[in-house]
């Protein structure tokens, strides 16, 4: 009787683990009209050397290369420092848009922050980044503030 009780709840486990990975495996075919988002340059920025409260703004230019358009449902940056712009509406098969990055350059020191995306795309997840380094060449006003 152990025997046939340890069998059935060993085969019950086994056929619940199998349904489960059934349930979740992965579709395997690819919507092919899905939108994709082309970056005209690279996900990446280097700024270099930035002047204290100099220029730390950067477009990351992409267009809409899919057949269906392409909503951008989250676009979030890794810190309070830096500050993505993003469109709200679809953007169109063949339509261009920019992502605008603004990094905090009233902060000295070297950067790399990341701006995480999220979208209808075929690849749903994007990650871009910027890097640099801001100098401390600040006002005497700034520095005695602190």
């Amino acid at each position: 009787m152990k025997k046939l009780l340890i069998t059935l709840v060993y085969i019950v486990s086994f056929s619940g683990l199998v349904s489960c990975q059934t349930a979740t495996a992965p579709a395997t075919g690819e919507d092919k009209n899905a939108p994709e988002m082309t970056f005209s340059t690279t996900t990446v920025h280097d700024f270099g050397t930035i002047p204290y409260d100099g220029n730390g703004t950067f477009d990351f230019e992409f267009k809409n290369t899919g057949k269906e358009p392409l909503v951008l449902s989250d676009v979030r940056s890794s810190c309070g420092c830096t500050t993505p712009e993003w469109p709200r509406l679809p953007i169109k098969k063949g339509e261009k848009a920019v992502i605008k990055v603004k990094y905090n350059t009233k902060i000295v020191g070297s950067f790399n922050k990341s701006i995480y995306i999220t979208s209808n795309a075929k690849t749903p997840k994007i990650i871009l980044t910027i890097k640099g380094n801001v100098e401390n060449n600040t006002p005497k006003e700034a520095t005695s503030q602190k």
